[in-house]
């Protein structure tokens, strides 16, 4: 006992420093994430693009993403954690200038598919550091900290990216979003440890590790995955899938229909819209504390309880702020409470229990890879929507109560194959 208390003296600094560059990594992906969806309506009037094409952008960057979700379960275990999130905010930054010179949709695509790519590596590389860091008994109440990350690194992108706006133009929204990118890039580049025996620490003991569930004999071949462990990131993956359609059909079209169908102007509909990310700031640390002190380690339960009630959010967007900016806005932050707990119960810690240590970032870039398909449909989707049902939101809003209402039942599911032993969830 004491010698574990000794490590954890030893390995407190660097999770301070590693907490730290791994949350300003995340959040700092954002400033070249959001630019696109707060300028969407602005950028499409003055290079004449309609909301086909807008949809057809927003498909080119969601599938490349998906695709470096999955890339990065691969090249996240050659090059480890540090290099992977480095290469990847590089990458961002660059594309974000080549977007703030582009004038022709080709060029916008061919860098939006790049930015895909790199963008894709953040989440993955960022849990897979976490996951040698924590211990599983802290991993709840650090990572729903932690994961504010996302929360507040995309309410501060949007702000940013809507006051370049109002102030410059679309393009310095572009501009202005990679310098920021690269001054955290430096940060990050100076505070990320990579792995504990880097800096000549033992690897932390974890025996809640040894309670997973051990299914059959047969393992998945280099991460100790039985078939019940696969099953269980599969689910995870699906039900990630609908959550990731919900957040970003409002991160993307949220600006977009408050600018086009109640009148707002760009920038005050950009600062509007990022009440989606406040309300789930709170929600996403409510979640974490929940499930370490009131239900130890038993976090199914809550993902599905907050989603069916992210799934009533949505009804009254469907049925009141389809008219109403004042319902839509105050449904949107509902939802976001509801929703952002368990993004980051599944994709986050979820994905460590679930995975182990060792399976992290395989788990984390497999959940996120299969959830990252999610935005691909709705971009198409709702774009297509608008213009076929001649602007009205109330059947694009109809439409997301149906996938939140699918999201809780695959969550219930979860939820019971966590109570039968089968899930370490």
């Amino acid at each position: 006992m004491e010698q574990e208390k000794s490590l954890d003296r030893a390995y407190r600094p660097w999770q301070i420093r590693i907490f730290s560059a791994t949350w300003l990594a995340y959040a700092g992906y954002y400033f070249c994430r959001k630019p696109f969806y707060v300028v969407k309506a602005d950028m499409s009037g003055a290079l004449g693009l309609s909301t086909i094409q807008l949809g057809h952008l927003g498909t080119a960057y969601l599938a490349a993403y998906a695709a470096g979700q999955f890339s990065s379960a691969y090249f996240g275990k050659k090059l480890g954690p540090k290099l992977l999130l480095i290469a990847g905010m590089g990458i961002s930054a660059a594309c974000n200038f080549v977007f703030g010179a582009a004038n022709g949709f080709w060029t916008l695509m061919l860098f939006l598919a790049i930015n895909g790519l790199a963008q894709g590596t953040g989440w993955p590389g960022c849990i897979g550091s976490l996951a040698f860091w924590f211990r599983r008994e802290q991993r709840g109440s650090i990572l729903g900290v932690w994961s504010t990350c996302y929360q507040l690194g995309s309410l501060v992108s949007t702000s940013f990216a809507a006051y370049m706006l109002g102030r410059a133009g679309w393009r310095w929204s572009y501009f202005g979003s990679a310098l920021v990118l690269l001054v955290i890039w430096a940060v990050v580049l100076l505070l990320h440890p990579n792995r504990p025996e880097s800096v000549g620490l033992p690897p932390l003991g974890d025996e809640a590790e040894s309670a997973a569930p051990t299914g059959k004999a047969e393992k998945a071949e280099g991460l100790g995955w039985t078939p019940d462990v696969i099953g269980s990131v599969l689910t995870m993956g699906v039900i990630y899938f609908t959550i990731k359609f919900l957040r970003y059909a409002l991160w993307s079209w949220a600006p977009f229909f408050l600018r086009q169908n109640f009148g707002l102007s760009g920038d005050r509909a950009g600062y509007l819209s990022t009440v989606f990310e406040l309300c789930g700031f709170f929600g996403v640390i409510a979640s974490g504390v929940a499930s370490d002190k009131l239900f130890h380690g038993r976090r199914a339960f809550i993902a599905f309880a907050m989603l069916a009630m992210m799934t009533l959010s949505f009804v009254l967007m469907a049925t009141m702020g389809a008219t109403s900016v004042v319902f839509f806005t105050v449904s949107m932050g509902l939802a976001g409470f509801m929703l952002f707990g368990p993004d980051a119960l599944l994709s986050g810690v979820g994905a460590i229990d679930v995975g182990s240590k060792r399976g992290a970032l395989a788990a984390a870039g497999i959940i996120n890879g299969i959830g990252s398909i999610g935005p691909i449909f709705q971009e198409e989707i709702i774009g297509w929507m608008y213009k076929a049902f001649g602007h009205r939101l109330f059947p694009i809003l109809a439409m997301l109560v149906c996938m939140a209402a699918a999201g809780t039942f695959v969550t219930f599911l979860l939820w019971l194959r966590a109570r039968r032993g089968k899930v370490n969830l």
